[in-house]
């Protein structure tokens, strides 16, 4: 965290990431509790829109979010390929578990093991102490974030090809092969809100897989070649800064779902999601539904799904790219303070 030259900064409860800026352990525990947290929430909402879920009424008209995702990736059907609700108990219960085992793992984090990983009896967990300002350190972690996301696109590439996943093409349950179209691939990246072949889809999962995975030995390998002078970029890592690329990412990504969710019917299909969104602007840019859903059980207006969805992810990408202008701004020196002061100076 930005400091300012003060070597003893004091922050206020609130300010959550200066607490594990120097303590890799804690930082862990963290992530580890944060995702218990994401997984409980998954398994807990699954629970209670399978528990509304009216099997009379499309299951795009109800608002749901978990449902339709179970149900994108042929979750939830019988053997004649009747959506019935089949395992998704099971899968929700899952998170759950899953859930615990985080959070378990989280408070070992934080109670039990070392605050800091360098200070671990264990030699491969002190590889991942942070040193914010040491590319090899930074690198070799990020090798190994990139090599799970990479293998998290190969598990769903297969589960394609193998169980197969919903085509609303032809309204069913099929098996779905990759098309490994690299001109396909770079194409889809200017057209991929109108994309309409599930084995493009998957072709571009696969080659993200390949990326990300080769990537991710790239980077555990590799060290940094000569001196680390300030023209390859000495002074420019610090948790601040690293922190500021983190919120870029998720902001952009959140973005372009907001964007593909809103009007792409073949990754969203609107028997499951709604009919696509009409963008508005309101105080900000907005989407809203072109279809009206009624009225939910309190008698509120019912959105679609796909609704929330875009929405949600739109409001946190926006919040997100400001989170990363506040702290790469930061990590440059920047003192927001200063504003304040100045204008108190003028007045």
């Amino acid at each position: 965290m930005q400091t300012y030259g003060n070597p003893n900064p004091t922050y206020q409860w609130w300010v959550g990431n200066s607490v594990v800026t120097n303590q890799s352990g804690r930082f862990i525990a963290s992530h580890a509790a944060h995702t218990g947290m994401i997984a409980f929430a998954a398994g807990a909402n699954t629970l209670f829109e399978l528990s509304r879920f009216d099997s009379s009424v499309p299951m795009g008209n109800q608002g749901f979010v978990s449902l339709p995702h179970l149900a994108a990736i042929g979750i939830g059907f019988d053997e004649a390929g009747i959506w019935t609700g089949a395992g998704v108990v099971t899968i929700a219960l899952l998170h759950l578990v899953v859930s615990m085992v985080y959070g378990a793992g989280g408070l070992l984090h934080a109670i039990y093991f070392p605050e800091d990983m360098q200070d671990s009896e264990v030699i491969q967990a002190k590889k991942f102490k942070l040193e914010w300002d040491n590319p090899d350190n930074q690198t070799f972690i990020l090798g190994h974030h990139l090599i799970f996301m990479g293998v998290a696109c190969i598990w769903f590439v297969e589960w394609a090809r193998i169980h197969g996943i919903y085509d609303p093409a032809i309204g069913a349950i099929r098996q779905v092969n990759y098309n490994l179209d690299l001109t396909a691939v770079w194409n889809h990246q200017f057209d991929f809100l109108t994309i309409d072949s599930l084995e493009d889809v998957m072709g571009g999962h696969a080659f993200l897989a390949f990326f990300e995975i080769g990537g991710g030995a790239f980077h555990i390998a590799t060290k940094q070649i000569g001196e680390y002078t300030k023209f390859k970029g000495a002074g420019l890592l610090s948790a601040e800064a690293i922190l500021s690329f983190s919120l870029a990412g998720i902001g952009f990504m959140a973005i372009v779902v907001a964007f593909w969710c809103a009007q792409n019917t073949t990754v969203y299909p609107v028997e499951f999601y709604g009919e696509p969104l009409k963008q508005v602007f309101l105080i900000a840019p907005a989407w809203q539904d072109t279809f009206e859903y009624g009225e939910n059980l309190a008698g509120f207006a019912q959105y679609s799904g796909r609704c929330y969805l875009a929405n949600f992810h739109y409001i946190v990408g926006f919040f997100a790219l400001q989170g990363h202008l506040w702290h790469a701004l930061r990590s440059m020196g920047f003192n927001f303070k200063d504003i304040g002061a100045k204008l108190n100076f003028a007045s």
